[in-house]
């Protein structure tokens, strides 16, 4: 199953997915990430929080949805909606869901403020794909409206 972690930019929030999920997904799972309208760069603190976690940030870059290197079976929009950002909606016919997460890199203030909001979207994706990876995948992944059903839920956690 390849998953689409999808937001506007592409440079931070699904940066922190892609990589995260690759990290602790078991064999078969991929993840990838992108955006409707790529920035070009991957923010810098993503990649250092990545870093100090321990999670491999080679290969990690800002790129569009135009360019995937496989085709999605699930795709997984990070934009924070009830922040008003508009997340893009992907054009394919594939599974959906919303996991809302507001962007870091918007973030003002001291340097500790910045990546004190950093962490905090990194915590949030990393629970809630913990919470993916706890389920019976093998199961889910032969029952869409299942699947679908249990990632809904999971884009409403607050851990």
């Amino acid at each position: 199953m390849n998953i689409l972690f999808l937001c506007t930019g592409n440079s931070c929030r699904s940066i922190l997915a892609e990589a995260t999920f690759n990290h602790l997904a078991p064999a078969g799972w991929k993840a990838m990430s992108a955006g409707s309208r790529p920035t070009g760069q991957v923010q810098p603190r993503a990649l250092a929080l990545l870093g100090r976690e321990g999670i491999a940030t080679a290969g990690c870059h800002s790129k569009s949805w135009d360019n995937l290197a496989m085709s999605p079976d699930i795709v997984v929009t990070v934009c924070a909606n009830a922040a008003g950002e508009t997340c893009p909606a992907y054009l394919g016919s594939v599974l959906r869901t919303h996991w809302g997460v507001e962007d870091p890199a918007h973030v003002t203030g001291t340097g500790a403020d910045i990546d004190a909001a950093f962490m905090t979207a990194y915590r949030l994706l990393r629970a809630r794909i913990e919470a993916l990876l706890a389920l019976p995948l093998d199961a889910l992944q032969h029952d869409p409206a299942r699947l679908k059903a249990a990632l809904d839920r999971i884009g409403t956690l607050v851990p």
